[in-house]
């Protein structure tokens, strides 16, 4: 896949005969998993919403702290549920986020040209377990980055800035918001991860989340949709494995304005 996205405009016009000549396959014939499974890499930029800051009562913004890697081998698809770690006392939150796909490599890509190295974007369900512990760790459980159900290319987008998000736990709506509303923009993202680290095709950025964060249980269902980019929902089921020395203690999730925050 990461090839395919390299050589995606080569490939385009050879691709689209393949479709027309074989046709579609309906989605009920086929189990959906995540559009590129093994990327360079999988990054991530915390707190930028500033409603998300307040919530969490975090000064750690986006353009403070900079990008964070999350274990590849968290990424799951559409068709594929999210698997609750076997972690008593821990609270795991969804978060509402939209994956950037990029498609050409890039190395202190400037800001004006940040948008020429994207390949597409897809939604993207950053699961974390809540704690104090190294953000890495708690965000990098098999399951725990949900993408998909599909990339939408760039050029089916048009302006990413301006993208209306939302996710559901069941029939709740928990979070909405517009990329807009982002405190580190889509080309500064892209441009701040490429003066650290050569981006590869294949590489995800999540992009970070909004307010309205929640816990999620076995047995819940997680819709997420994000404008012209489309929607997935994701069932919650309860793992057996994960326990570890790390996470022996319990964690109360408390929201800023009450005593003992979190990060």
């Amino acid at each position: 896949m990461n090839r395919l996205i390299r050589d995606f405009e080569v490939l385009r016009e050879e691709l689209k005969k393949a479709l027309e000549e074989q046709g579609n396959i309906d989605f009920s014939q086929v189990r959906l998993e995540t559009p590129v499974p093994w990327p360079n890499k999988l990054l991530a930029f915390p707190v930028n919403y500033h409603d998300h800051a307040t919530e969490m009562a975090s000064t750690g913004l986006a353009n403070i702290q900079g990008f964070f890697l999350k274990a590849n081998s968290s990424l799951s698809g559409a068709g594929e549920p999210i698997e609750l770690p076997d972690l008593p006392g821990r609270p795991v939150h969804h978060e509402c986020e939209l994956g950037v796909v990029i498609g050409k490599a890039g190395r202190q890509i400037p800001v004006e040209h940040a948008l020429e190295h994207v390949f597409g974007y897809a939604c993207l369900i950053d699961v974390t377990v809540r704690g104090r512990e190294e953000r890495v760790m708690r965000k990098s459980y098999d399951t725990f980055t949900p993408v998909g159900p599909w990339i939408v290319t760039a050029d089916e987008i048009g302006d990413p800035g301006a993208l209306d998000m939302k996710l559901w736990v069941g029939d709740e709506l928990r979070q909405h918001a517009n990329t807009r509303d982002l405190i580190v923009s889509l080309p500064e993202m892209i441009a701040v991860a490429s003066s650290a680290a050569t981006l590869h095709p294949g590489d995800i950025i999540a992009t970070g989340t909004p307010a309205g964060v929640g816990p999620i249980e076995d047995g819940d269902s997680v819709r997420i949709a994000i404008e012209r980019v489309g929607e997935m929902t994701v069932r919650v089921v309860r793992g057996a494995l994960g326990r570890n020395v790390v996470f022996e203690k319990p964690y109360e999730f408390k929201r800023a304005g009450t005593q003992g925050g979190q990060s």
